[in-house]
């Protein structure tokens, strides 16, 4: 009797520059909320529905995630264990079902790697703004999951640019914290945690 192979989950990919600040808390607070596993987590028994991973445009590679950020994102229920940077490659993107970016340079820096990523490609608070113009009718109901309701957005997300309401362009960036203040990194998570929430909100029934 021939074994099934386990359905390939699907895959959210986060950037930012370093790989140690904004990207790696997307990353942790997107898997607690999605019930998502992220990179180097699970006993590779179970195939898991969603993965998250992250990565840096250019990474400080094999660094953890930094201790102001880690702290917030422990506050807010995400695992920080085990985080390790590593840099962007076309492969990752290629992989990956949607990915999410800190900045628009960084998801210029996306579709400049791998330009078929452009309708897949947002930042964390651009996608966040265009799930609130979907109606919700429109994803998948009762008996769907997360995954699907979550791949169902992305198209329907996509669709919607250029006609969601009027906003300031850099309302779709989370500022980085790198070097700075406990305010800046504040500030920073206080952008980026209600984009993870919104998100999360509109494809967890």
């Amino acid at each position: 009797m021939s074994s099934v192979a386990p359905p390939a989950p699907l895959r959210v990919l986060v950037v930012c520059t370093g790989n140690i600040c904004r990207s790696p808390a997307a990353e942790r607070l997107l898997a607690a909320g999605l019930g998502a596993t992220f990179r180097g987590q699970g006993d590779g028994r179970l195939a898991p529905a969603i993965e998250v991973s992250s990565a840096g445009a250019g990474a400080l590679v094999g660094s953890p995630m930094t201790d102001q950020m880690a702290e917030l994102v422990v506050a807010h229920g995400g695992a920080v264990t085990g985080f390790s940077a590593r840099q962007l490659t076309p492969a990752m993107i290629q992989a990956a079902d949607v990915v999410l970016t800190a900045t628009r340079r960084h998801r210029s820096a996306v579709v400049e790697l791998v330009p078929g990523a452009v309708r897949r490609t947002f930042t964390l608070r651009e996608l966040a703004r265009l799930a609130a113009a979907v109606d919700p009718a429109e994803l998948p109901g009762a008996g769907s999951t997360t995954a699907d309701r979550l791949a169902a957005l992305v198209p329907l997300a996509a669709a919607r640019r250029g006609t969601a309401r009027a906003h300031a362009p850099s309302d779709d960036d989370v500022v980085d914290p790198y070097g700075g203040t406990r305010a800046l990194y504040q500030r920073a998570f206080g952008e980026l945690e209600p984009a993870v929430r919104a998100i999360v909100s509109a494809v967890r029934l």
